[in-house]
């Protein structure tokens, strides 16, 4: 027996009331935001928090977005996601048409702060789920259209399950507002799936534990990590008592005492040796499983043990960065430029595409140009344009009266110059 969720009230809009259209209009401003909790989490919590998410009759992923934003303050892995991200961000890329020539003027349209904001919130999708994009409206900017802005609806508020987007982080779905199939479905934009979670979801797996082994750490340290002061006395006077414990209190880098006749001193050193292979190790094994989740790798981020290892690690990460690449392409191309073309960017017939060339590193460079040179007749205006060097003509080979090829050398040159 298949049993078939309700389907969300879909609350259309009516474009003739414009109070209707000012309700909808910058949704995420009006939207009760609360002071989110930074309470200490633990497994249970996670756990109890992934079950409120996946829940099908109402899904709420509040509690398990307040442990991502725990997740998301651990360093290491903060490491590893801005290497990531950085790597697509830092691609460059080309508008051009349905042949493939690339149309610079367009290229330079997608060339703005709000674009590269756009795919830095579509790449967090990856790690923190669907995500929700609002798109500004449309300015000009140095007579080329632009949107004044691009915002993340908070996620705590969205429940793409339903497609709903609720006042109240804790209200239910049935009390949305559709997005998807009224006004708003215009200006917004979905990144990942309904049901995506994101990696953040596997990584509380170690990043709660990391957090619970540093404060064991400290708390060791605090106990163990100074030696223990030990005072005895043959005094029965309260008063000198009190002396010697604020005496043992207050010794420190320069301490020193007054403590009266019959009392010893002594320090008690700690025995235990084992910290560093409970604790630390631990720690290191947190690491290196965060690197293998967002990277699927460790050696670009940790020590290599060889140089052949290192390059298989490399290749397998670029297949990671192309597979993301992939993913903004396919979101600009599937949503965003049909919307710009709506909005009256002059993108209709165009396409978003990376720009592999520019992306060569030196050696491919060369290896790309020389390949160019034996082939083909290349105008030097490429040449002057890409290094900035004033090149006059092509040297000619001349061949000596020993038969060998030389260089013909500009007249007037010689060594002695």
């Amino acid at each position: 027996m298949t049993i078939m969720a309700k389907k969300p009230k879909i609350e259309y809009l009516n474009r003739m009331r414009p109070s209707e259209v000012r309700r909808i209009k910058d949704m995420s401003v009006r939207l009760q935001l609360l002071t989110e909790a930074l309470t200490r989490k633990d497994l249970n919590d996670w756990r109890r928090a992934w079950q409120w998410a996946v829940n099908v009759d109402n899904p709420n992923r509040t509690r398990l977005l307040n442990i991502y934003t725990d997740v998301d303050a651990d360093l290491h892995l903060t490491g590893c996601v801005q290497q990531r991200m950085g790597f697509v961000l830092n691609k460059s890329f080309r508008i051009c048409d349905a042949k493939g020539d690339e149309n610079p003027e367009l290229t330079e349209l997608l060339e703005a702060p709000w674009f590269k904001r756009f795919m830095e919130l579509s790449l967090q999708s990856i790690f923190y789920g669907h995500s929700l994009i609002e798109l500004g409206e449309v300015t000009e900017t140095e007579g080329k259209p632009s949107y004044s802005y691009v915002n993340l609806v908070p996620r705590t508020h969205v429940i793409p399950e339903y497609g709903v987007i609720v006042t109240h982080e804790n209200d239910t779905w049935q009390t949305g507002y559709d997005y998807r199939h009224s006004d708003m479905a215009e200006w917004c934009i979905e990144a990942g799936g309904t049901h995506d979670l994101g990696i953040y979801l596997k990584c509380a797996q170690q990043t709660i534990p990391k957090k619970n082994m540093c404060a064991f750490w400290d708390m060791f340290g605090e106990v163990f990590g100074m030696p223990l002061r030990v005072a005895t006395t043959t005094s029965r006077d309260p008063k000198e008592y009190d002396r010697i414990e604020r005496m043992l209190r207050d010794m420190g880098a320069a301490a020193y005492g007054l403590f009266p006749e019959g009392t010893t001193v002594d320090l008690k050193e700690s025995t235990r040796a084992d910290a560093f292979n409970v604790y630390d190790k631990r720690i290191d094994r947190c690491n290196s499983e965060l690197s293998k989740g967002i990277l699927t790798v460790t050696m670009t981020m940790e020590d290599g043990a060889s140089l052949s290892q290192s390059q298989v690690h490399r290749q397998m990460l670029d297949n990671l960065i192309q597979k993301d690449a992939d993913f903004i392409r396919d979101l600009v191309n599937w949503q965003l430029i049909p919307r710009m073309v709506r909005h009256g960017f002059p993108l209709k017939g165009f396409r978003f595409d990376w720009n592999d060339a520019v992306d060569y590193t030196p050696e491919q460079q060369v290896e790309y140009e020389r390949m160019l040179l034996e082939r083909y007749e290349v105008d030097p205006r490429y040449f002057i344009d890409k290094y900035n060097v004033p090149l006059v003509e092509r040297r000619v080979r001349e061949t000596s009266r020993q038969g060998k090829q030389e260089l013909a050398r500009p007249e007037g040159w010689s060594f002695f110059d």
